[in-house]
């Protein structure tokens, strides 16, 4: 059952962060701070939390593939309709990148908390640091460094990235030396770190969400919308199901796949000046958009796994 109460408060928070965006209240550059807090804090927080709980299984590796499979899928999606629609190469690559990159830890944490149950979680980060994140640090930056004319990032410059993402360091910690029930009043600070990513998220979305429709971009964006927020969920339940996952396992990997595009992946496309209007709404309209599609996907899914 959905966790109404909490599904309320993304709503208010992500409504607030919107009033407070158009206001001189807080300084330009609240968002960012606000995400380097939930980078440097909440998410290592929730990592430690969560990880010690998982107990390898088979299925597990189809939680932390799907990602992948999923990026080759769009690859695929993507070039058929850059070839139907005739996009632009710009076009191509953030499409590239927001529909096989998606926001599997900032809003995929809290939102598989608020429709599934804290018991979920844990499949959410496996998804996330095993698959989104590299994907980022990997493809990401390749189909940047390809399609921006920069030189492709070396081997050690990718390394050197993973290794200063602080979740990733939570992630090592929480596999090898983190006790699966480790005292209560450490439990407890973790749980309270944790559970601070979803207002302070949808507070950070908020400030910086933008709603503006690029008209000469509507067939990309709706292109990309489609896939990220539809196609690429319906790709994920089979493949689900194949991989054999447990009925939580099985919702949390499909909730996870039917994500909005990351920020950090329509940040790094802007950064390098592809197509920045078409990033900006594919983030802002997904995440207003994933607020009617994620309780579906969650509706259906009880429906079909039950």
């Amino acid at each position: 059952m959905i966790a109404w109460d909490a599904f309320a408060l993304i709503l208010a928070m992500l409504g607030l962060g919107m009033a407070l965006g158009r206001t001189t209240l807080l300084p330009s550059n609240a968002s960012e701070t606000l995400n380097l807090v939930v980078l440097y804090v909440c998410l290592p927080a929730a990592v430690l939390l969560y990880v010690p709980h998982l107990h390898m299984q088979w299925s597990l590796l189809g939680v932390a593939l799907t990602p992948w499979i999923l990026m080759g899928a769009t690859w695929v999606l993507v070039t058929l309709a850059a070839r139907l629609w005739r996009f632009g190469r710009d076009e191509y690559a953030v499409l590239l990148l927001c529909v096989g990159l998606c926001n599997s830890s900032f809003i995929g944490y809290p939102m598989v908390r608020a429709l599934l149950g804290e018991h979920a979680v844990q499949y959410a980060v496996v998804y996330d640091q095993f698959g989104t994140f590299i994907l980022l640090s990997t493809v990401g930056l390749y189909i940047v460094a390809r399609y921006s004319g920069d030189a492709a990032p070396g081997a050690r410059a990718i390394l050197l990235r993973v290794a200063g993402f602080p979740p990733a360091w939570a992630l090592l910690f929480g596999l090898t030396l983190m006790p699966e029930q480790p005292p209560e009043w450490i439990a407890s600070g973790l749980r309270r770190l944790s559970e601070a990513m979803l207002p302070l998220v949808m507070l950070a979305v908020g400030l910086s969400i933008r709603l503006r429709l690029p008209r000469d971009e509507v067939r990309p964006l709706v292109t990309g919308l489609v896939l990220k927020l539809l196609v690429m969920p319906a790709i994920a339940l089979p493949l689900s199901l194949a991989f054999g996952m447990p009925d939580p396992m099985l919702r949390a990997n499909v909730l996870e796949s039917a994500m909005p595009t990351m920020i950090s992946a329509a940040a790094l496309a802007m950064a390098h000046g592809l197509a920045p209007r078409l990033a900006a709404a594919l983030v802002g309209y997904g995440i207003v958009l994933c607020l009617l599609t994620l309780p579906a996907w969650a509706w259906l899914l009880q429906r079909i796994v039950a």
